[in-house]
């Protein structure tokens, strides 16, 4: 096993795993991150299980050939689409020790400490819901849970053009809570299973009842790499603790630019990266 450090790295189709990272930077301040947007290539919401794994594996390989010992897959698509295949199926064949991570496992975690009702509703893109991730890891943590998902396919469009903010998008989110909820009237807990998400938290927030409690996953993902890092020593000794964080997108460096700052409410420099 190499010895070198690195970064850890965090891999996203778009801008929304930036929320992860932000998160993550708030709370483990000391290490240095390499954040990858596939942003040319997104959406990964509607396209298959197998695009999905092979632009993954596309990105997770490259942030291992950069140096990162461990990568986050901050992205709830891949994550239910390519990361058990990753784990299983590659992982064994690249250079002993290298981690990869994804968001659904901590989240499913937490809800059992969140919900009194058991039943829980997921709201995500077409991908994640599809896949039917969230009903398969809670039942495994939580069994007797009920999981409602519904997918909201015009959320993320209203973020990335910078519409979370304006009046027009009540309409969407009214929209699919609402579908949700008649879903399953005892719903308590509603987890926002996609990374863009919280941009539009203020107003899910003020569309959702008060006693429904709004999960988003920044803080959760950022507790459990902290309590991962602490049971893995070995890896935790890996990682670069200089506290920088560096850019990488497929796309145009000065989109993504202009767009992080809807996310992060600081300036980032970013460089291209092609896959």
């Amino acid at each position: 096993m190499s010895r070198t450090k690195g970064p850890i790295g965090v891999f996203d189709s778009g801008y929304g795993g930036l929320t992860i990272l932000k998160e993550i930077r708030k709370r483990l301040p000391q290490y240095s991150y390499l954040y990858l947007g596939d942003n040319a290539r997104a959406p990964y919401g509607t396209r298959s299980f197998d695009v999905v794994y092979r632009f993954t594996l596309e990105a997770v390989s490259a942030l291992f050939d950069m140096g990162c010992p461990l990568v986050i897959l901050a992205c709830n698509t891949a994550s239910a689409k390519a990361l058990r295949t990753i784990q299983q199926k590659n992982l064994p064949d690249m250079p002993q020790g290298l981690r990869a991570l994804g968001v659904i496992r901590p989240t499913a975690e937490a809800i059992g400490q969140l919900s009194s009702s058991g039943h829980i509703g997921v709201l995500g893109t077409e991908g994640t819901v599809n896949s039917r991730s969230y009903d398969m890891e809670v039942a495994k943590l939580n069994p007797g849970f009920k999981v409602n998902s519904k997918a909201c396919p015009m959320w993320v469009p209203l973020v990335e053009n910078n519409e979370a903010t304006a009046p027009g998008a009540d309409y969407f989110v009214n929209k699919y809570i609402d579908e949700l909820l008649d879903m399953d009237s005892r719903i308590d807990t509603i987890v926002l299973a996609c990374t863009h998400y919280p941009i539009l938290f203020p107003k899910i927030r003020a569309a959702v009842p008060d006693h429904i409690k709004v999960v988003t996953q920044g803080e959760i993902v950022a507790d459990s790499l902290a309590d991962y890092l602490l049971r893995h020593p070995e890896m935790e000794s890996r990682i670069d603790k200089n506290g920088d964080c560096r850019y990488l997108t497929t796309e145009n460096p000065d989109k993504f630019t202009g767009l992080a700052s809807v996310f992060l409410n600081e300036p980032v420099s970013v460089s291209h990266i092609d896959l």
